[in-house]
């Protein structure tokens, strides 16, 4: 495909509509802050690992020291807790956060792709069904797929129809008033 921009030929040499993925299905969701998440992972993550390396260097290069072993351990210790705890910190309040979310129709599932630990992208595949929305509202969960929780900004969906299939709203509201009596009852 050759199209004509201000007087020159640009060459498309997509095969498939550039929402869609042929694996994954349709995008329904683009989330705004990937780059920032990664950016910021990437940075905690390269300055834990240059603490690691420089910190002895320049404990015994400058002479910085203490001569009691237990507070040299206790100091060591101290730097290595907060080299650690920030990149685990930050993992654990990311994980979920939804880069991109696709939907097959067929199948009506979804894959949603986050990042992992290593900074790879990571695809969760599941269904409508699978989808839980938690009784009180997290911080940093929008739903849980399967057991994972997931984290997207419904304003961020193109289509508002697509959001409120992925949360059900989309489903008939049925009330039986005989189970709701008998549930408190059992109470």
């Amino acid at each position: 495909q050759v199209t004509s921009f201000q007087g020159a030929a640009v060459r498309s040499l997509c095969t498939s509509a550039p929402h869609e993925h042929p694996e994954h299905g349709r995008l329904v969701y683009k989330g705004n802050l990937a780059k920032a998440v990664l950016g910021v992972r990437f940075f905690s993550y390269s300055t834990s690992i240059f603490n690691l390396f420089m910190m002895p260097y320049i404990m015994l290069k400058t002479g910085i020291g203490f001569e009691s072993l237990l507070i040299q351990a206790a100091f060591y210790g101290l730097i290595g807790f907060f080299t650690f705890v920030t990149p685990v910190t930050l993992h654990i309040l990311t994980k979920g956060y939804v880069i991109r979310l696709y939907y097959k129709d067929e199948m009506d599932t979804y894959t949603a792709i986050t990042y992992n630990a290593i900074l790879a992208e990571k695809a969760t595949v599941f269904h409508q069904k699978d989808v839980k929305i938690p009784d009180i509202t997290k911080m940093f969960t929008t739903f849980y797929a399967k057991t994972k929780s997931m984290l997207v900004n419904p304003t961020l969906f193109p289509d508002p129809q697509d959001f409120n299939h992925l949360m059900g709203y989309d489903k008939s509201f049925y009330f039986n008033l005989e189970e709701e009596e008998q549930a408190g009852e059992r109470k």
